[in-house]
């Protein structure tokens, strides 16, 4: 299902919950209910609990956007790494830095075609991009200077290399929801208490005030939507994407 279908049925069912309890509770209220006379207490409650519900929204949604800015991050220095590594090879004799170069377009290959879906789709990387990436390890590592000027390119390779490892772990780790569960819970029963705060002001059935608490509704299942919707960094919404790979290895295609 698209996610922008997701998105419009959470605040159309939001907006119609709203709307149903009202005109139920409306009927069911008793002939000599005043709703004017809501106690200052609870439109001092009200108020707060919405204070209070609206900086927590604002933290979490502020927390899984810099989580997708991290794992962007994280996909922009292991493409640097492995273009570093293709372009400073070159110092190498032919045959070695031909082969070198293979490696790093077979794995980019790899993750800009198979595993970037399988990170989508089932949450992981994949053995292979693993392997492919020991490959180019030890193809690199391997190499025993010939001169002092591949001596001096010996170790900024390995340097990279490992940079290109420990952003590849750092994506890998990046893979899963960063909010925890009890948060999760946290932030659904706070939609709950308070937008059921509505109806302890006793709104009435005008057609102002329900168009009030449907957009009211409707406006924190959306802020729920963009909160989950970022909250997976690499396969849902505005994702992480693989375009540090493909603007730096233009052969390879996506």
């Amino acid at each position: 299902m698209p996610e922008w279908l997701v998105l419009t049925l959470a605040m159309l069912a939001a907006c119609a919950v709203v709307v149903v309890i009202t005109l139920v509770r409306h009927r069911r209220a008793a002939d000599d209910e005043d709703p004017s006379e809501t106690p200052d207490v609870i439109e001092y409650m009200t108020m707060w609990i919405g204070v209070v519900y609206a900086i927590v929204l604002g933290l979490a949604i502020a927390g899984v956007w810099e989580a997708r800015g991290v794992a962007q991050d994280h996909v922009q220095t292991e493409a640097q790494a492995l273009h570093e590594i293709s372009e400073r090879v070159r110092v190498y004799p032919p045959d070695v830095r031909d082969r070198i170069r293979e490696d790093v377009n077979a794995y980019v290959g790899h993750v800009v075609t198979t595993e970037w879906q399988a990170m989508a789709d089932e949450g992981r990387v994949t053995e292979r991009g693993d392997a492919l990436l020991r490959k180019l390890r030890v193809d690199l590592t391997d190499y025993e200077p010939n001169s002092d000027f591949e001596a001096q390119a010996y170790q900024p390779l390995l340097d990279q290399m490992s940079a290109a490892d420990q952003a590849r772990n750092a994506r890998a780790g990046s893979v899963d929801p960063t909010m925890p569960g009890v948060v999760w819970f946290g932030l659904i029963a706070g939609a709950v208490i308070t937008v059921g705060m509505v109806f302890a002001l006793q709104i009435r059935r005008t057609s102002r005030e329900l168009i009030l608490a449907g957009l009211f509704s409707a406006l924190i299942a959306f802020l729920l939507f963009l909160i989950w919707d970022f909250d997976a960094p690499y396969s849902r919404g505005i994702t992480a994407t693989t375009e540090p790979f493909l603007a730096l290895f233009p052969g390879i295609k996506g």
